[in-house]
């Protein structure tokens, strides 16, 4: 999903950017009047554990590999600011340092999947968060949904990046982007249940959607 340099217009890059900078310069602003002491670790904790997590490749299909986004994961623990905050942080140093994905569309990159896998996964996950049983299992049920589905938006919101910039037609990029990422939202929505698993059996305090949830009392009941 890391879009290289020429595969999207100039002006979708710079739209993109300008779209991006604005979304994380609120959350710069939001995090220093927000973050306390220990959130602040955490957010260059969870940078770290979505840097090194998306290193680590997994099969899809023959000759198709995927690897973690995490930007629901990010957005559950820390809220959606700061989950594009921490996915423009990652990209930055992706690019810079391993050319993966474009200097001149890291813009692009940062809205698809900062904003829209990021602050777009976590309105779907207080959307069935509202919906479903106000059980731990309802909470780990939308994280699951909200992340397969983060992933798939992202995809989506590339192909029609590509196709607006005459990269790609847009009957061919859509299905082929949608239908390999369908498959790697599994994944994606199983290590963010696992990883937010394990935070919850140890330091629930540290999961905000959690510890924030008008519902909270209630999940803290049923562990």
């Amino acid at each position: 999903m890391h879009i290289p340099d020429g595969f999207v217009s100039a002006p979708i890059n710079a739209a993109a950017f300008a779209v991006s900078v604005a979304v994380c310069g609120a959350a710069v602003v939001r995090a220093n009047h927000t973050l306390g002491e220990r959130q602040v670790p955490l957010l260059g904790m969870t940078a770290a554990f979505i840097f090194a997590a998306q290193m680590l490749n997994f099969p899809v299909l023959t000759g198709t590999s995927g690897h973690f986004l995490g930007a629901v994961l990010a957005a559950v623990l820390l809220g959606p600011l700061n989950a594009c905050l921490i996915l423009a942080l990652v990209l930055l140093v992706q690019c810079l340092l391993f050319s993966d994905g474009g200097l001149t569309a890291l813009g692009s990159n940062v809205f698809n999947m900062g904003v829209v896998g990021g602050i777009g996964g976590y309105a779907v996950f207080r959307l069935l968060l509202s919906l479903l049983p106000k059980t731990r299992a309802g909470f780990m049920a939308a994280a699951a949904a909200a992340s397969w589905t983060s992933i798939v938006a992202a995809a989506i919101s590339c192909a029609v990046e590509l196709a607006i910039s005459g990269t790609s037609p847009l009957a061919l990029a859509l299905p082929a982007m949608a239908g390999v990422h369908a498959l790697i939202g599994i994944g994606e929505a199983f290590i963010t249940c696992a990883t937010l698993s394990v935070i919850l059996a140890s330091r629930p305090d540290l999961v905000g959607a959690w510890t924030k949830s008008a519902v909270s009392p209630q999940l803290e009941g049923e562990r």
